[in-house]
């Protein structure tokens, strides 16, 4: 691999396109209503703005991480850069309802193709564990910074330009990262097509992640019990297994199952799939208990998030990296995961008059968790990875980030939905049968952090164990 021109500004290229790709999956949701008026979306069809982006994001990561392995991971984030701004272009010149959905989809698979690939460059260019643990701190940040900028920054250019202004400024970003990008990423050695060069196996593994995320996106409207959901659920995991039977055999495998094997690999996604699911509950439910509970405007429920937003910059920056060089990645893992289970299990018990100071500033303070949590998983997630695998596990690692995502948001939303009707339908009024409605999430959310923690201390209870375990086997084959 040839150096770049600064690994810095090769960090700043790579966190810029992390930034998009968060940025666009929470920008769109503030300009919803006025996007809807302006096209003429009808309610069912307003869904597919979305769920176009998460449908086609969310399939093709795995996919897009492996090809660029194959193809170059430079080559695989500049054409995913590119593909993501025309798309954007697309976007926000749309006129009707069936563009902007196609654009949406187009959005998806530019993210999925550039963000991909992003973690495995980023390994491969900081080799130095400090350093690593560094510039892995960064690349997190930016990634909780950009969900939390997209709803304040959507409203913003809304109101005071118009709902196509939250496409039209990745235009500018993109450019400049196609620019910056050419130089300052290093050109990376790749393997050729023809070491897995699997289409059948490309076939299933789409098909099954496009099918189950499909799924799991349409639970709220059809349920999770009916024909249709138990149905897709089915035939998304029979896909899959086929897939995964696939490369156990195929001679020259789309995904080597020895990646499987690493036991900091598949303990990591597994405790972020539980971690992210767990806290869509803080990121979506607290907001919608600040607005429909306690009367917040748009502007105050983003200046009473606000803390936890800043509290997880400063941990994330300034406290992980030397706390993950002094004690290890697994112990401030399991230390973040200790504070995220005190922030849903008081959330389980906030009255419906709630006090900012004393009810919810020590929820927005221990969210301090996730600014320890997140780095030291994406570094166990990428620790028993050799170079010629870094984009497999880096796409790997976002696809199940994306999983958990949303699962989230189908299982906890439906839940409180359901706990709410009953309390409703019991004559309990409407601020309480609410806040009953969400305390059923964010006591489930808790669940999951516990079990995720549980995960964390069997599958990576000895770290220096399992490192020279994973470094044995990223050697072999």
């Amino acid at each position: 691999m040839s150096a770049p021109a600064s690994p810095r500004l090769a960090l700043g290229v790579l966190a810029t396109g992390m930034l998009m790709t968060v940025l666009d999956g929470s920008i769109v949701t503030v300009a919803m209503p006025a996007i809807q008026g302006d096209l003429g979306f009808t309610p069912a069809g307003l869904s597919w703005v979305v769920n176009a982006y998460l449908i086609a994001f969310g399939s093709l990561l795995l996919l897009a991480g492996r090809l660029g392995d194959l193809i170059g991971r430079k080559r695989m984030f500049l054409a995913g850069t590119g593909v993501f701004t025309a798309a954007s272009l697309l976007a926000g010149v749309a006129a009707t309802p069936a563009v902007l959905i196609a654009a949406r989809f187009l959005q998806g698979i530019g993210s999925a193709m550039s963000s991909a690939v992003g973690l495995g460059i980023l390994i491969t260019l900081f080799t130095e564990p400090r350093a690593r643990a560094r510039a892995i701190a960064v690349f997190s940040f930016t990634g909780a910074a950009g969900a939390s900028l997209g709803q304040v920054l959507g409203g913003v250019l809304t109101d005071a330009l118009a709902w196509n202004w939250i496409f039209f400024i990745n235009l500018p970003i993109g450019v400049a990262a196609l620019l910056v990008a050419v130089r300052a990423l290093p050109a990376d050695r790749s393997l050729g097509l023809r070491a897995g060069a699997d289409a059948t196996g490309a076939l299933l593994v789409t098909a099954g992640l496009m099918t189950g995320i499909y799924a799991v996106v349409k639970i709220e409207e059809y349920g999770a019990g009916s024909a249709h959901t138990l149905g897709l659920g089915a035939l998304a995991l029979a896909l899959l297994a086929g897939f995964l039977l696939r490369q156990a055999k195929a001679a020259q495998p789309l995904m080597p199952l020895r990646i499987l094997r690493s036991r900091s690999v598949a303990g990591a996604n597994a405790v972020q799939m539980l971690m992210v699911a767990a806290l869509f509950s803080f990121q979506v439910l607290v907001a919608l208990y600040l607005q429909k509970v306690l009367g917040y405007g748009a502007a105050e429920t983003g200046l009473a998030m606000l803390p936890a937003a800043l509290v997880i910059g400063a941990v994330s920056l300034g406290v992980s990296a030397p706390l993950i060089a002094r004690f290890g990645e697994r112990n401030v893992l399991l230390t973040g995961l200790v504070l995220l289970v005190g922030v849903l299990g008081l959330l389980a018990r906030v009255p419906v008059h709630a006090s900012y100071a004393t009810d919810l500033l020590p929820v927005m303070l221990l969210a301090a968790g996730f600014g320890l949590a997140l780095p030291a998983l994406t570094g166990l997630a990428m620790s028993g990875a050799r170079e010629a695998d870094a984009g497999l596990a880096s796409g790997l690692f976002n696809t199940t980030q994306q999983i958990g995502m949303a699962l989230g948001v189908a299982v906890l939303s439906t839940l409180a939905a359901a706990r709410t009707e009953t309390l409703t339908a019991a004559g309990r009024p409407a601020p309480e049968a609410l806040t009953g409605g969400y305390h059923l999430a964010f006591g489930v959310g808790a669940g999951l952090l516990l079990v995720a923690l549980a995960v964390a201390l069997t599958v990576l209870r000895r770290p220096a164990a399992t490192t020279a375990e994973d470094r044995r086997m990223t050697m072999a084959a």
